[in-house]
């Protein structure tokens, strides 16, 4: 299939949000402990994830390529996130988990999630512990990615990759499983409508800068797979 016209570069936050999925129930906090998430890898529910296939919108080979999902254990679970940098090739500017393409001598997606985040932002394998995988992401760039959900032990120094790491965050784990987040959007273009999910994020400053906050705008692929842990853990 030839897609004759690439899809446009747009700001994500200019287009409307339809739909809120304040309706839907949270995951309880008894759920979102470095135990309870060891069970439920352990023991997984029968459930079915909500977002696997984006319409493509590249004409380029399908590539494979894994993330990993790494949950710091706090005084609550949070999650460390990207913003890549402005000048890659794909998906440059956004919010993503740290990794990137399989390389021929990775022994699988768990091998390319590590060697990617410890790339990319410097977490030492030592402090990694993988809990599991979650169903396969296929990107509308045509990239086929196993997240691969990971506890992390505190006490690392991250060392970001100033060529595709523009900076690095966290954000509580509870907040991005409570669908009260979850902001759902459509855009139409050649004749397709597209839709997705975006999780707004509003980190606050600490001191000396405690008045100051930033917004991380989680979307797309990202918000898609952390919507596919929610069905998880809410099964």
């Amino acid at each position: 299939m030839k897609f004759t016209r690439p899809l446009p570069k747009f700001d994500p936050r200019s287009v409307p949000v339809v739909g809120i999925d304040d309706h839907l129930a949270g995951v309880a906090a008894r759920h979102l402990t470095p135990d309870a998430l060891r069970a439920r890898f352990l023991h997984p529910p029968a459930w079915v994830p909500e977002h696997s296939v984006e319409k493509m919108f590249a004409d380029r080979e399908p590539a494979a390529a894994a993330v990993l999902v790494p949950l710091v254990m706090r005084d609550e679970l949070t999650l460390i996130l990207t913003l890549r940098t402005a000048n890659l090739s794909t998906h440059s500017g956004q919010v993503a988990f740290p990794g990137g393409r399989t390389d021929s001598t990775d022994r699988d997606a768990t091998d390319t999630a590590l060697r990617e985040a410890e790339e990319e932002i410097g977490l030492p394998r030592d402090h990694v512990e993988v809990l599991g995988q979650l169903p396969i992401y296929v990107t509308g760039t045509a990239f086929i990615i196993t997240p691969v959900v990971a506890l992390v032990t505190p006490g690392f120094a991250l060392r970001p990759n100033p060529g595709e790491v523009a900076d690095v965050f966290e954000v509580p784990l509870s907040y991005l499983m409570n669908p009260a987040n979850h902001r759902r959007h459509e855009f139409e273009f050649d004749g397709v409508t597209r839709q997705w999910l975006s999780m707004p994020y509003v980190e606050r400053g600490t001191e000396p800068d405690a008045g100051l906050s930033v917004e991380r705008y989680i979307w797309g692929a990202t918000a898609g797979m952390l919507r596919n842990l929610y069905r998880f853990l809410s099964a």
